[in-house]
């Protein structure tokens, strides 16, 4: 990998996300969601990352008084294997403690062992299920979280 910069979601970056969006989950959110969080959401924080100039990946942030969450982090099936995950996601946790947040949680579906294996390396732990949580098969989702 050339030149790896991570850094805050601008709207001309809508599209490129989308695009990573569609080639990782089977129900992506359009570029309305990503608009509404982008600009209307004050919770919200987005970061992407390129690679040689080329947006790969994302990952999305809210921050509720000290509360981080995770909302999505995808990275370009072309370009996992990489470490770009780890090293998008522990950037976001950094964001998340210098913007004051105590904890951070997220859900991963409990079949997507990869993920949960790179969540446990940043201290995350298993903290219950949500049954049926995604909408496209009714997987559980493992919720995990971590004090900051």
């Amino acid at each position: 990998m050339a030149d790896l910069v991570i850094r805050p979601m601008e709207l001309t970056d809508i599209g490129a996300v989308v695009e990573v969006e569609k080639a990782s989950f089977a129900t992506p959110w359009t570029e309305d969601i990503f608009y509404q969080e982008v600009v209307v959401n004050q919770f919200a924080h987005y970061f992407v990352v390129e690679v040689d100039g080329v947006i790969v990946g994302y990952a999305g942030l809210w921050i509720v008084i000290d509360d981080a969450q995770i909302t999505n982090i995808a990275i370009m099936p072309s370009y996992r294997g990489y470490k770009l995950g780890e090293k998008l996601f522990q950037f976001t946790m950094q964001q998340a403690i210098h913007l004051g947040s105590n904890r951070l949680s997220l859900e991963v579906r409990v079949s997507n062992i990869i993920a949960q294996r790179m969540y446990r390396k940043f201290g995350l732990v298993p903290g219950g299920l949500r049954k049926s949580y995604y909408t496209d098969n009714k997987e559980d989702a493992l919720v995990m979280w971590v004090n900051l």
